[in-house]
């Protein structure tokens, strides 16, 4: 409700539009999304003595609150739940998430994932987009940000569920290699061994190459460690293993070789905290 003092014929009762405005008489359209109450009272009265009243005051009252959730979860800065006060994009919501993820570990990836429970009749597929289910559409993140595609840009409604996804990362820890860290498999499924060891910049000189260790975690949550002897994988006498997303390789130097466990569980636990590397 709206009420001009002493102006009866100006107050009444509207309701906030899509594009988040009101429409007022003398005003026209007037934008209302966010603004407090007294701050939007404040705003009319500014508008109002502009041209037409002396000293107007407005007074604003709000009958209903209509709940618009937009949930924005995974690799971005702030996720959590955002109301849809006006009409947005899909890069608009992930913007007002804070944008991509710029302290997590690991970063966002590739894709991102709209969940919404009606489905998405009106959408038309364009490259760079595709429907998982009638409930699940998928949009390439670089396409969506870097391209000149607007289709891709879909309007967000109420409801929705946007999950950016998280990078697919290997690591490379332990005293045996010149720059440990993670690393982004960007468009690779996998990286082998070898290739792993080029990404942490190689070897150091104290290398164990013998006493190497590919850690990967089970589905049950233990895990696997995979032996790998980079002596016989240089000379092409080993195959060179193939790592997969989030596998850790352990690389120890001579003196870590000694005390080889705990060398593991310190590589298992520091991993958390690393810097990630993207290889391009």
């Amino acid at each position: 409700d709206i009420e001009v003092f002493n102006v009866p014929e100006l107050g009444r009762t509207v309701r906030v539009a899509n594009d988040g405005t009101v429409s007022l008489p003398l005003l026209g359209r007037v934008e209302a999304v966010g603004r407090t109450t007294e701050q939007f009272g404040r705003e009319l009265e500014a508008k109002l003595s502009e041209d037409y009243l002396q000293a107007p005051q407005v007074s604003i009252f709000v009958r209903e609150y209509h709940a618009r959730p937009v949930s924005v979860i995974g690799a971005v800065d702030r996720p959590g739940l955002y109301q849809l006060t006006a009409a947005r994009t899909l890069v608009e919501m992930i913007s007002m998430a804070g944008g991509l993820a710029k302290r997590m570990s690991p970063p966002a990836g590739r894709t991102v994932l709209i969940t919404r429970k009606e489905g998405f009749p009106g959408v038309q597929l364009v490259p760079g987009m595709r429907l998982l289910s009638p409930e699940k559409l998928e949009i390439n993140l670089h396409e969506l940000l870097y391209s000149q595609q607007d289709a891709l840009n879909i309007e967000i409604k109420p409801l929705d569920i946007i999950s950016v996804s998280q990078a697919d990362v290997v690591y490379v820890t332990g005293g045996g290699v010149k720059q440990a860290g993670g690393f982004v498999l960007e468009d690779r499924e996998s990286v082998t061994v070898l290739q792993a060891i080029a990404m942490a910049q190689g070897l150091s000189g104290s290398a164990a190459r013998a006493d190497a260790r590919i850690i990967r975690r089970k589905p049950d949550g233990s895990r696997d460690e995979i032996p790998v002897n980079l002596k016989k994988v240089l000379k092409g006498k080993s195959p060179d293993p193939e790592m997969q997303a989030n596998d850790i390789l352990f690389v120890p130097d001579s003196a870590e070789k000694i005390a080889l466990k705990r060398g593991v569980e310190a590589a298992v636990a520091t991993v958390s905290g690393v810097l990630i590397w993207r290889t391009r």
